[in-house]
């Protein structure tokens, strides 16, 4: 079939597995029956999706319940932990289905891939898969869940119809999953992470600072491998653009429009085009608030980098935090007397994003924060990537050991490539980033080895072109 997102199917499946092997597919299962030769699942979906959401996995796999609609599929090893950390999901449901309209696809489920899988998720209809590196055992990775979830409406119920319009998929999940996260577990903690996005997306447009025109939101793709192009432009400029949207007008009448084109762009896929039609007939007509302009869509969508009336979070713990990583930093704030007592893993995630670590100060500094936190030991990848980003720009190499063994036993892109880079950068880290790739490229997704073997790979090895897929 041609793979575009322009076109949906509906489909059905007979699967054969051996035991003790079970499939999970993104359908609803029908029957299951037992024979000789292994259970027969029949599947079927009849609600039309783009290819690229067709999915299939089988594995040594058992499942939990986490309400009357949701569940967990994991390995046996893993379900536990797996139940514990979604226990949210039933909840998650029903207050998106509260304020955007119904699920329309059943049941919905999660299931825990190995650790190679390459990104942070995939939003298949019904059965959502997910990298283990999210299992934190507090619940503070969940806001990736509140994002594949929220894909049930805003990407897999009404599709971007082209690559180019891929931000009506991404912004839309952005905007969503923050509102998901507001409503479950606080306003603070959702601006906290809209703060960290905001990060991320100026960091992708410093970076692609000589291509302004892939910094637009409807990106020119003429003559271009979408993938090429694929950042967090999309996702984190496509969410600013609905929140400029909700402060102009107020939610109630922002959530009524969205709600709206939902229900009426059901199981289609959709153009830029008729995103605009739609919300200036809608919204756009609708009272402002006191203060505010209306926000020029043309001008959002054509227009590259950020516009001057894009929406800043509030998140004033964070200043705290950016004051007391300077603070360190000057030396003024030993490491044990830092404020940590009530923060979250997202706040130190910002605290090590934000310290202005030089040549000469950063191994006694790192030094300090590993005898003082052990943040090595950490079990939530998020803050642990970022402490091993840290450790291989600055050539911190009491961190070797944990930096290998992380490199080693984890497949997510979005942790690998910047810390090989950072490897790589240094004549230090050179020969290290080869010997342990070399160690580590066997038990990689091949998605992943496409895109390290450009950086890492001998030209005998490296395959085609790397795919720069965003991670979520």
């Amino acid at each position: 079939m041609q793979d575009s997102p322009g076109i949906r199917i509906t489909f059905d499946a007979r699967v054969r597995s051996p035991a003790p092997t079970v499939p999970v597919m993104a359908a609803e299962t029908l029957s299951v029956e037992t024979g000789p030769e292994g259970q027969v699942h029949r599947f079927a979906l009849d609600h039309s999706i783009p290819p690229y959401l067709l999915a299939l996995a089988v594995g040594r796999l058992e499942s939990a319940s986490t309400g009357p609609r949701t569940g967990v599929w994991a390995e046996p090893s893993l379900v536990a932990r797996a139940r514990a950390e979604f226990a949210d999901l039933e909840a998650m449901l029903t207050t998106t289905e509260q304020q955007f309209g119904p699920y329309r696809w059943g049941r919905y489920e999660v299931l825990v891939l190995p650790p190679a899988f390459p990104f942070g998720g995939m939003e298949n209809p019904r059965v959502t898969f997910v990298t283990p590196t999210i299992l934190a055992g507090d619940r503070s990775l969940v806001a990736l869940i509140a994002h594949e979830l929220a894909h049930s409406w805003s990407g897999n119920l009404v599709s971007n119809a082209t690559w180019r319009d891929l931000w009506l998929n991404e912004g839309f999940t952005v905007y969503l999953e923050r509102r998901i996260v507001e409503a479950i577990y606080g306003a603070e903690r959702a601006e906290i992470e809209a703060a960290l996005g905001r990060q991320d997306l100026e960091r992708d447009l410093a970076a692609l600072a000589e291509h302004p025109g892939d910094t637009v939101l409807h990106v020119d793709l003429a003559g271009r491998d979408p993938d090429d192009v694929f950042s967090d432009i999309p996702y984190e400029k496509g969410y600013l653009l609905l929140r400029r949207l909700e402060q102009a007008f107020g939610r109630p009448a922002f959530d009524l429009a969205l709600a709206r084109w939902f229900a009426e762009h059901a199981f289609t896929s959709q153009p830029t085009a008729e995103f605009t039609r739609f919300f200036r007939e809608v919204l756009l007509t609708q009272p402002l608030l006191p203060g505010q302009n209306t926000p020029d869509l043309e001008l959002w969508l054509t227009s590259p980098g950020l516009l001057p009336d894009a929406p800043q979070a509030r998140a004033p713990g964070l200043d705290a935090v950016a004051t007391a990583a300077a603070s360190f930093a000057r030396g003024e704030t030993p490491a044990k007397k830092l404020p940590t007592r009530t923060w979250s893993p997202q706040h130190w995630i910002y605290f090590l994003r934000s310290l202005p670590l030089t040549a000469s100060n950063a191994v006694a500094l790192l030094d300090q924060l590993d005898a003082a936190f052990q943040l090595g030991a950490s079990s939530n990848y998020e803050v642990l990537a970022q402490w091993l980003l840290l450790a291989a720009t600055h050539d911190y190499r009491p961190a070797d050991a944990r930096l290998e063994r992380f490199l080693v036993e984890v497949g997510r892109r979005k942790y690998l490539t910047p810390i090989y880079e950072a490897l790589l950068a240094s004549p230090t880290g050179q020969p290290r980033a080869h010997e342990i790739y070399a160690k580590a490229r066997p038990a990689y997704h091949p998605i992943t080895q496409r895109s390290l073997d450009a950086l890492l790979a001998p030209p005998t090895l490296a395959g085609p072109e790397p795919i720069h897929l965003p991670d979520r």
